[in-house]
């Protein structure tokens, strides 16, 4: 089962370092899990926004640049959440 163009296992791998991207870029501390989650949390939400405006994309770099943008999202919408 693919993920974007990727399988499982790299959609974890990519996930996970989108997630720490956007962590170092958004300047939060939330540790390893939280960076795969958010990595790839981050793509699948921005790549189902991105299909419904007719947009699609496949690969791992496109995936790794959706995620990281989808989990910068993520992390301000965290932000502005809490306060």
């Amino acid at each position: 089962m693919d993920v974007n163009g990727v399988g499982w296992l790299a959609a974890i791998i990519i996930g996970g370092l989108a997630g720490w991207l956007a962590e170092q870029f958004m300047k939060s501390n939330m540790g390893l899990f939280m960076n795969i989650i958010l990595g790839i949390l981050g793509a699948v939400v921005l790549n189902a926004i991105l299909h419904f405006a007719g947009l699609s994309f496949a690969g791992w770099l496109a995936y790794l640049v959706i995620g990281f943008i989808g989990a910068c999202l993520l992390i301000a919408v965290g932000r502005a959440v809490r306060h």
